[in-house]
């Protein structure tokens, strides 16, 4: 398995290889030169196997021989085994056609655990084989980083610094994130928005001398092996309603697009997905793209569905790539006229997303309101994120005769503010194991939107760490 950038001037890498590298040299993402193929009878077989055995079925192309089966099947074992419950990811059914995925049993309540569980093992492994030491990089809207940090924490090869929006994710969030005090976990809050802790992030990866030669490593959905872990519930829970024997749809709540990228690969490889519905706040670009052919930047606005506050949807450029028939010279020129003024998707390439793709945007107060009827209406409590899936689900269903699944991205305790907005002034409690975290101690440095101050920072602690 060779990966290739979506920009077409980076050299191709193997899994191994992708995995330490994350951003390619030329700006662009690493996507399979091809996608794995699933016959129905190797799909319809998947069904009623436990959920590690069915990753191992999918993820396995995608590794080549950067690791033996044993060794996969170990890391596969280890992430799962920390999931609260057995099926890893739960299906309900909430009406006759409509059924939720439950991907909010991980130890960070969020579907990002799911990724970023593997992710750690993958890199202490691939590390340890070369006698390195890495510095992870990411930024967060919310989730992600709580997820790399627990992921990452039992590391021995890996420092982790993980970037978020200054007073801009809810409490539970942060402090998911500034009260792991392992010696190998730094966060740093920053006086900007998402945008700018991605921005910054990429620029480090395109220049990394300030660490004076260590290996700087994503764990953003940038880096493949995050989106390929996601692929896994796609299979699991369209097999579980009735694949490969009927078509399936989902609805995902989405704005950096890895989550329903995930889908679209699955799409690719052989899963009969007849269609997939993109979710989003406020922040629309993925709706207006999808909907308008409008792909343009606008200013940020902050939301009661903080995950999803991001402008530049990173994940969108590997979609582009396969609609622009893998012609990365042309992705580059595209998304180079996008940073500097509102641009549109060629005709063809439009013609196909719309073929496949629908989606809404949903404002804070529909949100609201949404969480308060489902509630009513199916007794499951759903967080803001989740709530956009579920009317978009109920808005561009296109078959009713097909089951929609909703991805339930996170726990509802995780977004209190929303929660008792809605209606709910309780709120949702926290699981057992999380109950004290509003008490726990808190890590973290408060820095400005400045490039140089945030490597300077990053930079001095990693040589304290080697003085």
């Amino acid at each position: 398995m060779r990966y290739i950038s979506t920009r077409g001037q980076a050299p191709a890498l193997n899994f191994e290889e992708v995995v330490l590298t994350g951003l390619a040299t030329d700006g662009g993402l690493y996507v399979p030169e091809t996608y794995p193929q699933f016959s129905a009878a190797e799909i319809a077989a998947m069904a009623g196997l436990p959920y590690t055995e069915v990753a191992y079925r999918v993820m396995r192309p995608f590794v080549g021989d950067s690791l033996t089966d044993d060794e996969f099947r170990g890391m596969i074992e280890g992430a799962y085994s920390s999931f609260s419950h057995a099926a890893v990811a739960p299906i309900k059914q909430l009406d006759s056609n409509h059924f939720l995925l439950e991907l909010f049993h991980g130890p960070t309540l969020a579907f990002k655990d799911v990724a970023l569980q593997l992710l750690g093992r993958l890199l202490d492994h691939f590390l340890a084989k070369r006698g390195e030491r890495g510095v992870i990089m990411g930024a967060t809207s919310g989730d992600t980083g709580s997820a790399a940090i627990e992921g990452c924490k039992p590391c021995e090869q890996v420092d982790i610094y993980i970037l978020h929006p200054h007073q801009r994710v809810s409490e539970v969030q942060r402090r998911q994130m500034t009260s792991v005090l392992a010696p190998n976990v730094h966060n740093i809050a920053v006086e900007g928005d998402f945008d700018a802790c991605q921005a910054m992030v990429k620029a480090s990866f395109a220049d990394q001398s300030f660490l004076k030669g260590q290996r700087l490593i994503a764990v953003n959905s940038i880096n493949w092996a995050r989106i390929m872990a996601q692929i896994v519930y796609y299979f699991t829970s369209a097999v579980a309603v009735g694949a490969p024997h009927r078509e399936v749809a989902f609805s995902v709540p989405s704005a950096n697009f890895g989550d329903v990228f995930a889908g679209y690969v699955a799409h690719k490889m052989g899963l009969p997905i007849k269609q997939l519905i993109v979710a989003t706040n406020a922040n629309d670009i993925l709706h207006r793209t999808l909907a308008q052919n409008d792909f343009s930047k606008k200013q940020l606005l902050p939301t009661l569905a903080p995950s999803m506050d991001i402008v530049v949807s990173s994940n969108f450029e590997r979609l582009i790539f396969d609609l622009y028939d893998q012609q990365g010279e042309q992705v580059a020129a595209l998304l180079e006229r996008f940073q500097q003024q509102a641009t549109t998707l060629d005709a063809n390439a439009y013609a196909k997303a719309k073929a496949l793709f629908s989606s809404l945007a949903v404002d804070d107060a529909t949100i609201l309101k949404v969480i308060a009827e489902a509630y009513q209406k199916t007794g499951e409590l759903l967080d803001p994120h989740t709530a956009t899936g579920y009317l978009a689900t109920q808005t561009c269903a296109q078959d009713p005769a097909t089951p929609v699944i909703t991805l339930a991205t996170a726990h509802p305790a995780k977004f209190a503010e929303a929660i008792v907005k809605a209606g709910f002034a309780e709120g949702a409690p926290l699981p057992l194991h999380m109950q004290d975290l509003l008490e726990r101690e808190e890590r973290y440095a408060v820095l400005p939107a400045d490039l140089a101050e945030i490597q300077a920072y990053i930079a001095d602690k990693q040589a304290q760490k080697t003085a």
